[in-house]
Order: C-alpha cells, then sequence, then structure tokens
C-alpha cells in the first residue's frame, strides 16, 4: 500500500478518532461535576454557586466595605446606580429583577473573571455573613453584645449609627467568632446569607433554584449527548478501521499462501493456514478496536477522575481500591497467559481433524470407523473446550471480582463521607461526584486489564500471521526473468535432474534426463512411488530440482518468469478439483476471454459437451464446492477441459483418466491428440492402454529411468514395462 493510501486509510482516522476519544472522556469527566453542582448549589442552596451577591443595597454594600477595612478589591467589584440617575427603561428593568428597591439606590456586581470572582469570594465571605446576620437581627448576636432587637429597623442599622470604634468592635467581635468555625461550615454560611439578600429584595428564590437546575441539568444533558454522539461515531470509526486492517491483513496472507510452493504448504497444513487466514485475523482485529478505544480513553478518564477528587479528604480509598485492582489482575494474568498462547494451536488442529473428516467422510464410512473418529474429533474439541473454559472462567471472574471490590468501596466511600458530612467538611453533591470519579478510575483500570488480557492471545495470533507473511518462498520470480524462446516453442527438456524431498534421506528421482517436443505424446508409467507425479510437478515449478536443469522454450525455467512459466501449462492433477460457481466459471478459470465457440470445443475433445448438454443451464449449470454435485468422471472429464479452453502449449495430465472408462478414454485420447496436434502433451498413466500410443514412454522405477521408447521397443527391451503390461493386458492385445 502506498504511503498516501495508508495515511488516508489508517493515519488520519487514528488521528480522529483519538481527538474524539479525548473529547468523550472530557464529556464524561465533566459529569460527576455537573451532578455535585445540582445537588450542592441546586438543591441544597437553592441555586445560588457563588457566594458574591449580585446586589447588594447601599446599607449592605457599605457595612460589608465597613468590616473589610474598605478593601479596593471589594469596592472595585460593584458599580452604584442611582435611581434618580437612571433612564426610565434601565429602571423598569431593575424592577423587573429586584421588585423590593423601587425606591433605593443598589450596587450591581460588575463582570468578573473566573479568577477575580474567586479572590472576591474570600474577600466577601466574613464581611457577608456578619452583615446579614445583623439585618437578620440575629438573637445571639444581639444578647453577645448586649444589644435589644429594634421593633422596627434591624441591628444592622443601629451599628451602622454607631461611632467608628464601636462600629469596629462589634465587627471584629462577630468575625472573630466567625473565623473559629471550619471553612465548609463558613462557606454555607456565605450561601445562605447571599440567599437571604436575594430574599430580602424580592428575587423570587424558588424560580431562581429551578432556573439554576434547569440551566444546569440542561447542560449536562448536552454534554452527555455529545458524548453518546462520540461514541457513536468512535464506535463506527473503530468498526471501519478494523475491517480495512482485517481486509489488508487477509488479502495479504491471502496473496503470500498463493505465492507458497507445495513445501511451504506442507510446512504449515493446510488447516492452519485456514485458521490463520480466519480466526487470527479476527483476534487481531477484536485487539486493534479494544486497543483503540481503551488504551487512550481509559488513561485519560483515570488520570482526569483522580485530578477531579486529588483535594478530597478520601482520596485514600482509591488507594486501598487499586492495590486490590493490581493484587486480582496480577493473578487472573499469572493463570491465564499460558493457556491463551495454547488455543489458537488448539484450534488448528480441531480444523485439522474437521477437515479430514469431512473430506474423507466416504472413506470413514467404508471402513466403518465413525467411532474412531467421532473419539478423535472429541478429544480435539475436548482440549479446545476445556482450555476455553478455563480462560473464560477466570475472566468470568474478573467482573465480579471487579463489582465487588466497587462495591466495598462504595460502602467504605458512604461511610467515611457520611461522618465529614457530619462534621461539616463535605456536601452530599461532591461525596457522589466522587463515587462516580472513584467507579471512573476503577472502571479505566478494570478496561487497561481487559485489554491486557487480551493481549497475549492477539500477539500469539500476530506472530502466526508474521510467520507466514515472512516466510521466505521457495519458488520466487526472478529478478531479471529471461524471455521464452519464441523459436522452441513448447519443448520440455531434463538434463540430468535430481530431486530429494525436504528432510527426506533418499532422492525421489535420480539422473533423469529426456526431451519432449511440440506434436509428440510423451508418457511416464512406472509402480506406485516411482516418481512419476514428482517428475512433472517440477515443470511448472511446484518444487524445484535439487540438481540439473529443467528447460522450457529453450529456458532454464528458474531463470524465467514464473507466471509466464505457467501460463504456457494446461495442467491436470491426479485429483480433479473444481470450484464453486459453473460449469462456464469453471471452464474459464485459465482464459478469461474465451468464447461459447471455444468452449463447447473444449467440452467436446473432453467428451463432456453429451453430459453439460443434458442439463437444464447447459453451461450455466451450478458447480458445488469440489464438485461434489458432479460424479467421479464427470469432474475429470471437466477438469480436461479446463486444461484444453486454456489452449496451452503444454499438456500435463497427472494420471487424469484413471476415472473413465476405457471406451470414453480412447474417445477423449483420440481427439485430445487431434486438438493438440501442435503442443507437447505429456501423460502420466498406471493403464497401458493410455499410454500405448505414446510417441515416447518412459518407465521409471525407483526414481530412475529403467526404459525409453515407444510401446514396441519397450516390450522388447524393457523387462518392467512388460511385466505391466502383461499384467493389464492380454499378450495378443498387446
Amino acid at each position: 500500500m502506498k504511503k498516501n493510501n495508508i495515511v488516508l486509510t489508517f493515519i488520519i482516522p487514528i488521528i480522529i478518532v483519538i481527538a474524539l476519544l479525548i473529547v468523550q472522556a472530557f464529556c464524561d469527566l465533566e459529569l460527576p461535576s455537573y451532578t455535585s453542582d445540582i445537588i450542592n448549589n441546586g438543591i441544597q442552596q437553592g441555586g445560588i454557586s457563588s457566594n458574591v451577591p449580585e446586589v447588594l443595597t447601599t446599607d449592605m454594600f457599605d457595612a460589608i466595605i465597613s468590616i473589610s477595612d474598605e478593601d479596593p478589591a471589594l469596592l472595585a467589584s460593584y458599580d452604584l446606580y442611582i435611581t434618580e440617575n437612571l433612564s426610565d427603561e434601565e429602571h423598569n428593568s431593575l424592577i423587573e429583577d429586584y421588585p423590593l428597591l423601587e425606591d433605593e439606590n443598589l450596587y450591581l456586581l460588575k463582570d468578573l473573571t473566573e479568577e477575580e470572582n474567586s479572590i472576591i469570594e474570600e474577600k466577601i465571605k466574613i464581611p457577608l455573613i456578619v452583615t446579614t446576620m445583623l439585618y437578620e437581627n440575629n438573637e445571639s448576636i444581639a444578647t453577645s453584645l448586649n444589644l435589644a432587637i429594634p421593633e422596627e429597623g434591624n441591628l444592622l442599622d443601629i451599628v451602622l449609627a454607631m461611632d467608628n470604634d464601636t462600629r469596629q468592635y462589634v465587627f471584629a467581635s462577630i468575625t472573630t467568632a466567625l473565623q473559629s468555625m471550619d471553612d465548609m461550615v463558613i462557606d454555607q454560611y456565605a450561601y445562605a446569607s447571599v440567599s437571604a439578600i436575594y430574599n430580602a429584595i424580592g428575587i423570587n428564590m424558588e424560580d431562581y433554584q429551578i432556573n439554576y437546575i434547569i440551566d444546569k441539568g440542561t447542560s449536562m444533558l448536552l454534554i452527555a449527548g455529545l458524548g453518546m454522539l462520540i461514541a457513536i461515531i468512535v464506535g463506527l470509526l473503530t468498526s471501519k478501521l478494523a475491517a480495512k486492517i482485517g481486509y489488508l491483513l487477509r488479502s495479504k496472507v491471502v496473496r503470500k499462501i498463493m505465492s507458497f510452493s507445495t513445501a511451504e504448504f506442507k510446512e504449515f497444513g493446510a488447516s492452519s493456514l485456514i485458521t490463520r487466514s480466519t480466526n487470527d485475523i479476527e483476534q487481531i482485529k477484536t485487539f486493534f478496536i479494544m486497543l483503540l478505544r481503551i488504551v487512550v480513553f481509559a488513561p485519560i478518564m483515570g488520570i482526569g477522575a483522580y485530578i477531579k477528587v486529588s483535594d478530597n479528604p478520601l482520596n485514600w480509598i482509591i488507594g486501598i481500591a487499586l492495590i486490590i485492582i493490581f493484587v486480582l489482575i496480577g493473578l487472573l494474568f499469572g493463570l491465564a497467559m499460558p493457556k491463551f498462547k495454547s488455543i489458537q494451536k488448539l484450534i488448528d488442529r480441531l480444523n485439522l481433524v474437521s477437515r479430514e473428516i469431512i473430506t474423507g467422510m466416504p472413506v470413514i464410512r467404508t471402513f466403518g470407523t465413525e467411532k474412531y473418529e467421532e473419539d478423535r474429533f472429541d478429544k480435539a474439541n475436548i482440549k479446545l473446550t476445556k482450555t476455553n473454559l478455563f480462560v473464560n472462567r477466570l475472566m468470568g471472574i474478573m467482573m465480579p471480582s471487579m463489582m465487588l471490590v466497587m462495591n466495598i468501596i462504595s460502602i467504605l466511600i458512604v461511610w467515611y463521607g457520611a461522618q465529614e458530612i457530619d462534621f461539616g467538611t463535605l456536601q452530599v453533591g461532591t461525596l457522589l461526584a466522587f463515587i462516580s470519579y472513584t467507579m471512573q478510575i476503577i472502571m479505566s483500570f478494570l478496561m487497561i486489564s481487559m485489554v491486557s488480557v487480551m493481549m497475549p492471545r492477539a500477539l500469539v495470533s500476530l506472530k502466526r500471521i508474521k510467520e507466514i507473511l515472512k516466510k521466505e518462498v521457495s519458488i520466487v520470480e526472478p529478478t531479471h526473468p529471461v524471455a521464452f524462446d519464441p523459436k522452441q516453442k513448447g519443448v520440455v527438456e531434463f538434463v540430468d535432474v535430481s530431486f530429494k524431498y525436504p528432510d527426506a534421506d533418499e532422492a525421489m528421482l535420480k539422473n533423469i534426463s529426456f526431451k519432449a517436443t511440440p506434436g509428440t505424446t510423451t508418457a511416464f508409467i512406472g509402480s506406485t512411488g516411482s516418481g512419476k507425479s514428482t517428475l512433472i510437478n517440477l515443470i511448472p515449478r511446484f518444487f524445484d530440482a535439487t540438481s540439473g536443469t529443467i528447460y522450457v522454450d529453450g529456458v532454464n525455467i528458474k531463470e524465467a518468469s514464473v507466471i509466464e512459466l505457467r501460463n504456457k501449462i494446461g495442467y491436470v492433477p491426479q485429483k480433479g478439483m473444481l470450484f464453486s460457481g459453473t460449469i462456464k466459471s469453471n471452464l474459464m478459470l485459465g482464459n478469461d476471454d474465451l468464447t461459447e465457440s471455444e468452449m463447447k470445443t473444449a467440452a467436446r475433445v473432453s467428451q463432456s459437451f453429451e453430459f453439460i448438454n443434458s442439463k437444464k443451464d447447459k453451461f450455466a449449470s451450478a458447480i458445488s464446492q469440489g464438485g461434489t454435485n458432479v460424479s467421479g468422471g464427470q469432474k475429470q472429464r471437466l477438469s480436461i477441459a479446463r486444461a484444453i479452453a486454456k489452449n496451452p502449449e503444454i499438456y500435463i495430465f497427472d494420471d487424469s483418466f484413471s476415472a473413465l472408462d476405457f471406451k470414453t478414454d480412447a474417445a477423449l485420447r483420440k481427439a485430445l491428440f487431434k486438438h493438440a496436434k501442435d503442443a507437447t502433451v505429456l501423460i502420466v498413466a498406471q493403464r497401458i492402454s493410455t499410454i500405448m500410443n505414446a510417441d515416447n514412454i518412459i518407465v521409471l522405477n525407483e526414481g530412475e529411468i529403467v526404459g525409453s521408447g515407444t510401446h514396441k521397443e519397450l516390450l522388447k527391451s524393457c523387462q518392467i514395462y512388460k511385466e505391466i503390461a502383461l499384467s493389464q493386458l492380454k499378450e495378443e492385445e498387446l
């Protein structure tokens, strides 16, 4: 894949997903804060979120300034509005908000920054409480100051009328008493003072509280909705990314497998290759989704939640929770890791047994070994099942264990949080927010642990995929392929060729030399295991000769393009293999430009036309996987027709007439030799009748050529050939 495509397909979407996950994490982290605000400020404090009043009467403002020793910051925070200087529009607007201030001058709070507001909150707290206590004729204050509560007016008017020294003494006495209280208690007094001021100037506190809750609730719903929308988008993007990764991996794996020689196929095994290209890739896909969604999201949630509660007096409980979680995860990992590594191998084994049973069902039924095969399958199935059950039970234990930890932690938080609330050092909303943040921290570690649990199996799958992709193929395209010589078109020549299978003790073929030319038929015969199929499989480079040289069209096949070499060959294997589709699609496998006329010709030559034409859909008739809906002879004839339809230079028939009756065999060979009169024909056969008319018959015995010539010549010169011939035909037939 090109660099630009990688950037567009993966890097940019991954960056977008990460950015969205960060936004989602911040949305989720804000929700407990809103819950806390609604409970603390909206319900407990009547909708008041700051102890800095928006509006003050002149008497109250003067008292606050006097108590604060005329603090310049407080003085600068309010603007004086003189009623008689206001326009009718401004006056009516103020009266609508503060109906009891119709004839009074008032101070309105300026627009302050968050930092400025925090400074003013600390400065105004005590003066505000003192002022409202006096304004509300607090009996305890009146008693402690030996003052009588007036029938009209309030204590604040009396204190403000005192001389400066006495007034300052009164303020200082009350201030000293307040400063001995806990900060949380003072804050609650301050919020109550603001509520009292608003109530005194005619603000409907019930509406004020409802409006605050609605505003906060609406914001909370919007943030939750945004988080949900982002989660949906992230889910969609990660699923698409995972699907693309699966597609690319499968494409790479299949392309690599297609380049394998028979040696590589034998090394891995068909069942393992199927598992690797399906189950292993699915494991990687699933892990990628988890990795992308959790590894970014969980740490942000965990760290962000811890920052939110870092100054809470109960944060020691989080430390206990994390220690318990780490111990649980450590125990589970120690038990589960070895099992994860063995699961994929057990799946390979199960696929191998299943494949053998399904493909070999006729043989199993013939020999009556159903019980043995069932036991063999059960053994592989039980092993995998037990391993999966063990792992799943461990993972099943994890979630209840984590929930137990979370519930115990919740009880601890509530228990100790209730005491803090009783002492006045914690609010109910803050406690609920702390529980939410603690659960977020625990869930973050739980999610990370889930990824860690999946990691070993995904890494095993990744390693198995890499083994395929990194495998060096023994049959490779040469860097600079040599062009075939058109003057030697169709010529096949073996020069002193020997071959030994990997890890075999002895060579299968020894010093094979012969030459086959266009317009001739070369046949190979010999006892079972003499190397006939091995020999012809060297021509399309399914294997490479251990020594010696094979020439096609005058070129060493190791120096020629593998693709061009195989395009010259029409190969029919021992076992006719058809693919799911139609008869037409199977015949077009080697020739995309096959015309209807050529298709019919191939069918007639292969003696297939009659049974094809008898079918309802003719060439459009369906073929099931492996050709299971046609007979063995029909399958073989269609395989031969497919090779003929390719119109190759070289025909290779690897015992491809064995399923045909003698009459069909003879008719097919007669039609084939006429059709392929200009091609080179190589035939491996067991039946003398199939090859007795060949131009050259090569007799193999234990991997060596022991005879070569025509049928008549070999009957005289080769004892082994004569013995084979006499075992099949009467002497007069020979």
